[in-house]
């Protein structure tokens, strides 16, 4: 091997190291996923939420469980983040983390809310978690492959800078767009009763295996080191804006269904 391309090598690797640990859509996806339910959700709903949250809004709160991983007291909820997958697999046949993955969390969160011996202090936490939860469901990536973390590992470039398959679908391609949370949840597509009908169908599992499907395209869909650009975002910043559509609606239907 050349010695300049061990040197870029290298200096992908030490780029991208800071950023090795993201596992997140980022703040911009998760509070426009949060601004979008809040426009599915029936007054009942709402109005329970808003006295629940304090004032708070869904897409204030929908960053909370990020937050938290920084104090050890929350990490039993680090695993809730993402489900690791084989490509080819399923996930009622896959291995699961013993710790939990977005399956349980989601469903532990909805079972909180759902009690009615549970202190107003626990239905904010878990309303908060669940909040970001959803969101997560949708980004494709937290239901990767565990040997490259759910594509931390896959290094790449985008407009010459290090960075990874993760982080591409986290941040950078909602990044580059530049526009705000509310500015992306007012410009979705615009949908049918009917097609939102259809959309909130299912349950999580289902939900998950869907997002896998988009999984599976988007590891096919670089190279390692392949340096990402304008034809990137043309071709696959239309799935993340539809994902973070499909949250919202998705996240719109649990919360009524708790609330209402």
């Amino acid at each position: 091997m050349k010695i300049k391309n061990i040197l870029f090598i290298l200096l992908l690797s030490l780029s991208v190291s800071a950023f090795s640990n993201t596992d997140i859509w980022g703040p911009t996806g998760h509070r426009t996923t949060g601004k979008i339910a809040e426009k599915h959700l029936k007054n009942k709903a709402k109005r329970k939420i808003e006295k629940l949250l304090q004032g708070e809004s869904l897409a204030f709160v929908s960053t909370f469980a990020d937050e938290i991983k920084s104090d050890r007291k929350y990490s039993q909820y680090y695993t809730w983040h993402y489900i690791n997958m084989p490509l080819d697999g399923h996930y009622h046949s896959s291995e699961k983390n013993p710790k939990g993955d977005l399956v349980t969390g989601i469903n532990h969160c909805i079972k909180v809310l759902k009690d009615e011996k549970s202190s107003d202090e626990e239905k904010r936490f878990f309303l908060k978690m669940l909040v970001h939860l959803v969101g997560d469901l949708h980004q494709p990536m937290h239901i990767g492959q565990k040997e490259d973390k759910g594509g931390n590992t896959v290094q790449l470039q985008w407009f010459k800078r290090g960075t990874n398959l993760h982080r591409v679908w986290d941040e950078n391609m909602i990044e580059e767009w530049k526009m705000s949370y509310a500015e992306l949840a007012n410009n979705t597509k615009n949908l049918s009763k009917e097609q939102i009908k259809q959309l909130q169908k299912g349950n999580v599992v289902d939900w998950v295996e869907e997002t896998h499907e988009i999984t599976k395209k988007v590891y096919a869909s670089v190279e390692i080191g392949e340096n990402l650009r304008y034809r990137y975002s043309y071709e696959y910043f239309p799935i993340v804006r539809e994902q973070l559509q499909k949250g919202g609606i998705r996240l719109a239907k649990i919360l009524n269904d708790i609330f209402c």
